[in-house]
């Protein structure tokens, strides 16, 4: 499967997660934009940059890249993301039907890649983990307006 049908399949199931939580979806046309997604929430607009993680085998852990990424017939170029294209990210793992979702700061403070460690070891928890799931943080982040 290559990665534009992964990158769907994300944004699909993000969609859809936001409607079982009863929660409105826009989708821009194009995708030329920043963000891939609008979720609404109490009539507040929320931008959405949705990533699929895959899974590093000889690390054992799922990886997304936090670049935007541009191609044309030529060339690929990467570019961070600033705080102002969108205001969360949502990482979806495919295999195993999980969701991070990551305010748009912590999202850009990571340099290249996000690694998510699902195999947590008794010791402490990876940064990462508090946003598993953490979709109560889209709720906090409208209330705070």
């Amino acid at each position: 499967m290559d990665t534009k049908l992964k990158g769907d399949i994300a944004e699909i199931e993000v969609q859809l997660k936001a409607l079982k939580l009863g929660w409105d979806v826009l989708i821009p046309l194009g995708d030329r934009l920043p963000y891939d997604l609008v979720i609404v929430i109490n009539n507040k607009f929320i931008k959405i940059q949705v990533k699929s993680a895959w899974l590093s085998e000889n690390k054992g852990v799922y990886l997304i890249d936090v670049r935007r990424t541009k191609t044309n017939r030529r060339e690929m170029k990467r570019k961070k993301y600033s705080n102002e294209d969108f205001d969360f990210g949502i990482i979806f793992i495919s295999d195993l039907n999980v969701f991070y979702v990551i305010p748009v700061n912590i999202f850009n403070s990571y340099a290249g890649a996000i690694t998510l460690h699902e195999e947590v070891s008794k010791q402490r928890k990876p940064k990462s983990h508090e946003y598993r799931e953490a979709w109560d943080l889209l709720e906090k982040y409208i209330a705070g307006w």
